[in-house]
């Protein structure tokens, strides 16, 4: 039997609340796999100093919507009645979800492609839920480190080759479109996602898109590396430092930089904490001991 929008939406609601028990943040998606809600400041004059990001205490707010509260998510789904799906959103705590969604749409081979990535990049990707899509496509989860952000991007990894980081979200198990059901792949709906292996992880981080430093040499002591850093703008911050951090490390100049990438993160307005944790994770994804 069909099975009815209504019906569509109680097992939507259902698997949200599931998903919300394991840690993840949800909200209600339509059937074209777009959050259900729309803006409550959509008719408001003019573009906003400031977007909202559900400040103003209205749903409506996209990914910002999502949340792990039963009683808020039951609240989101009865303002969306005609909701048939649910989305996780990615990079939120505990889990920092990152998402590699192998397309098929565009007729490329993305499974071969990133068998290929990880042949080059000398890693393998762990045993973790896989969601397979209407589409005959896949979406891997993997987790992140707290104190990095990972950007959302299309087809820069390789062709076929999505991925979902932070302000992005992953439609859940169990959502109905309008192209077909999106369901956990056997075996694999119970486990936690696996962390992102740390050669992939470089590559979902590059730097941003101003002019690189040149790779230190000898008798500059980074000052490339450590100028990159101080150049930081809000939100850059702690993707420059680990970028600058990994440089310094596989160029054996880590220890010596670690007191001035410091020193350079301090001054564009992080926490000492905060730097020394991300120069130490940088230590560790190139092999080093911080």
């Amino acid at each position: 039997m069909a099975t009815t929008d209504r019906q569509a939406t109680t097992l939507a609601l259902a698997h949200a609340l599931s998903a919300a028990e394991r840690g993840l943040a949800v909200l209600p998606l339509s059937r074209t796999k777009l959050p259900a809600l729309r803006s409550p400041h959509r008719d408001e004059p003019g573009p906003p100093d400031r977007p909202c990001h559900g400040e103003c205490g209205r749903f409506g707010h996209g990914v910002y919507d999502a949340s792990t509260d039963p009683v808020r998510i039951r609240a989101l789904f009865a303002a969306a009645p005609w909701a048939t799906g649910y989305g996780i959103a990615c990079g939120l705590p505990p889990y920092h979800l990152i998402g590699v969604d192998l397309d098929t749409k565009s007729g490329t081979d993305s499974s071969a492609a990133l068998r290929e990535l990880a042949l080059r990049h000398l890693f393998t990707i762990p045993e973790t839920v896989v969601v397979l899509t209407p589409s005959g496509g896949r979406h891997l989860w993997l987790t992140g480190p707290p104190d990095l952000v990972v950007p959302n991007s299309a087809g820069r990894l390789a062709p076929g080759i999505d991925i979902r980081g932070a302000g992005g979200y992953l439609v859940g198990p169990g959502s109905r479109t309008d192209h077909g059901v999106y369901t956990a792949a056997p075996g694999t709906a119970r486990l936690a996602p696996a962390p992102c292996p740390p050669s992939l992880l470089r590559l979902l981080l590059p730097p941003p898109h101003t002019p690189a430093p040149a790779p230190p040499v000898s008798g500059d002591h980074g000052r490339g590396l450590v100028q990159f850093v101080l150049s930081a703008h809000e939100g850059q911050r702690n993707t420059r430092l680990f970028w600058a951090a990994c440089r310094a490390y596989e160029n054996g100049i880590g220890p010596a930089l670690a007191a001035p990438l410091t020193e350079a993160a301090l001054h564009t307005g992080l926490s000492e904490r905060e730097a020394r944790a991300t120069i130490a994770s940088a230590a560790r994804m190139t092999g080093h001991r911080p």
